[in-house]
């Protein structure tokens, strides 16, 4: 099972394939309608190779069956089926967790290959009619979804309608097989190695607050000073409440929030309505400072600090085109800066 030469378009996309019109698989690998048989006496579907992979990669039946929209009883009989089928424990059940077997690792990754194949084989295939087709699920920070992302959609759309856009929105990084998302837009550095990146631009952050809370409060004229204001922080996240401001030891300044949320929208939406100094990014406040909504504060103090926006997917996945289409027009139409 270790040399796949070849792939098939199967009529459903990756998940919950039905019927395949045609197979172009290694020698003594044959299908019959979603069934490949091994040497003659071994058949498997994509179904219970889906299934297998998204309990080895979520951790649980239960999250199985959730991440793949069926019951969990489903889930169950497919595993248990493609199981006796191999001959093979997979996975060992205890009432607490679930391990993957050596024999299952291995067999993971042929079956990983397998659907990969189905699916390079299917974008190529949409490639050659020159028309891209499927979803795509895209996951992002709610305040770049709303931002940047929903205005740029209708030149995507134009370029490829056939494109079925899922747009989930979600605060702080998120696991991309937990989501269902083929790709996601991240803001900030990242830590997960198993993710493939493209660098879409940066966007620099700033300390900023409305017209009408300066007139009631004052401006601050030093760092020091800040500790006077409210301050609207990240909730829980002492990462995004390190501001950018020089302090007297050269360090930036950590501060702890009078008024906090998890979302950078609502800590927007304070600061519009005199609630606050925030720090944001100018990809979310570009608009406000352009129209006088929201003003800089302490600038001459303020460290030039840019954060990366990246589009990022699974490292071991096949880049489908679907993915590639979109990190591509991103990569073309937002400024460098933003």
């Amino acid at each position: 099972m270790r040399a796949w030469n070849g792939a098939r378009r199967c009529a459903q996309g990756f998940y919950g394939m039905a019927h395949c019109e045609r197979a172009i698989f290694p020698e003594k690998v044959f299908n019959h309608q979603n069934t490949f048989e091994i040497f003659g006496n071994m058949r498997f579907t994509l179904d219970e190779l889906t299934v297998f992979l998204a309990v080895v990669d979520t951790g649980s039946l239960t999250c199985a069956a959730e991440h793949l929209g069926q019951p969990i009883s489903t889930t169950s009989r497919l595993l248990a089926r493609l199981e006796e089928k191999v001959e093979t424990t997979l996975l060992r059940r205890t009432t607490r967790r679930l391990d993957v077997t050596d024999e299952g690792h291995g067999f993971a990754r042929d079956a990983r290959a397998i659907l990969e194949a189905v699916r390079v084989a299917e974008d190529g295939l949409m490639e050659r009619r020159e028309r891209l087709a499927g979803p795509l699920r895209i996951d992002a920070a709610t305040p770049y979804m709303l931002h940047v992302l929903v205005p740029l959609m209708p030149g995507y759309r134009e370029r490829h309608p056939d494109v079925e856009l899922v747009l989930t929105s979600s605060e702080g990084f998120i696991d991309l097989l937990e989501r269902r998302a083929d790709l996601a837009i991240r803001i900030g550095a990242l830590k997960d190695s198993t993710l493939h990146s493209r660098l879409l631009g940066q966007s620099r952050l700033r300390l900023l607050a409305s017209p009408s809370y300066l007139s009631r409060h004052g401006c601050p004229h030093s760092p020091r000073e800040l500790a006077q204001h409210e301050r609207l922080g990240f909730a829980h996240n002492d990462i995004l409440n390190l501001w950018p401001v020089q302090q007297a030891d050269g360090k930036q300044m950590q501060i702890t929030p009078t008024l906090a949320s998890s979302s950078g929208e609502t800590l927007r939406q304070l600061a519009l309505n005199g609630m606050g100094i925030v720090c944001l990014a100018d990809f979310m406040t570009g608009s406000d400072r352009e129209q006088g909504r929201l003003v800089e504060v302490l600038a001459d103090a303020t460290e030039p600090v840019d954060r990366p926006v990246q589009a990022v997917y699974y490292r071991h996945s096949a880049v489908s085109a679907r993915i590639a289409s979109m990190v591509k027009y991103l990569a073309e139409v937002l400024p460098a800066r933003h």
